[in-house]
């Protein structure tokens, strides 16, 4: 793999003396492997199953002194979306795919290009549980709304994501999630029939994640609530930090 970052993505530098240092190359390494290719025609496959973005984008406020991060931004796809509101405030993508974050940066520049007036867009390497404002993308402030879209089903240490992304999270601010759920009011064939095809892809509904935000509601770290997608296809689920 070559170890580079697509402009304005550059990364912390990571050690390999250590445990967590080799896990974060691991985990790199493999997203790299996986989208090497596929990010050329991400947007267009992606588009026919990962539904609810856009809506789950709506939950996503922003305005002219707000920062907003998408964890596992790929394309950056839903940042330009943002980033071409009237008053999208600051935008940031953290991705652990240096390969991705190449996408990401021609796409933000193409966008750029074209649009003199959108929104600037950060982007940084690195894995989601290593979240840190201020060390990625020297903030000195936590974010008013982090989002995951279809990310975290994908991510081995999901755990750690959300612990992370709540640490970053300024008090009423919102964690905005959309991702798979068990399409249980779908026709039981073909619901059958799209998970085995979903597989192909390597995603899949992860019953831990969903259990994990519930817990969250009951916590007292956050309120939480879930908005269902196309017949429990999918689920929205919006936190807002206590």
């Amino acid at each position: 793999m070559n170890d580079h970052s697509a402009p304005g993505a550059n990364a912390p530098p990571r050690s390999s003396s250590n445990n967590s240092g080799r896990q974060s190359s691991d985990q790199a390494v493999a997203m790299d492997r996986m989208y090497r290719m596929t990010r050329h025609i991400y947007d267009i496959t992606r588009r026919y199953y990962l539904l609810g973005r856009d809506r789950m984008l709506e939950e996503v406020e922003t305005s002219a002194g707000t920062a907003t991060l998408e964890v596992g931004c790929g394309t950056a796809r839903n940042l330009l979306k943002l980033a071409a509101r009237s008053a999208p405030g600051m935008l940031y993508g953290l991705d652990a795919s240096h390969e991705m974050l190449e996408t990401a940066a021609q796409c933000v520049a193409k966008s750029a290009a074209a649009h003199r007036s959108a929104a600037p867009i950060v982007l940084r390497q690195g894995l989601a549980e290593d979240l840190d404002a201020q060390r990625m993308f020297g903030r000195q402030e936590p974010f008013d709304t982090i989002f995951f879209s279809y990310c975290l089903s994908m991510i081995p240490t999901w755990p750690g994501a959300i612990d992370a992304a709540l640490a970053n999270l300024r008090p009423g601010g919102k964690l905005v999630i959309v991702d798979f759920w068990d399409q249980k009011e779908l026709p039981s064939l073909f619901a059958a029939g799209l998970k085995r095809w979903l597989s192909l892809f390597h995603v899949h509904y992860r019953p831990e994640v969903h259990d994990a935000l519930v817990a969250l509601g009951s916590s007292g770290r956050a309120e939480v609530t879930f908005h269902t997608v196309a017949r429990r296809y999918a689920y929205i689920a919006t936190l807002r930090k206590l």
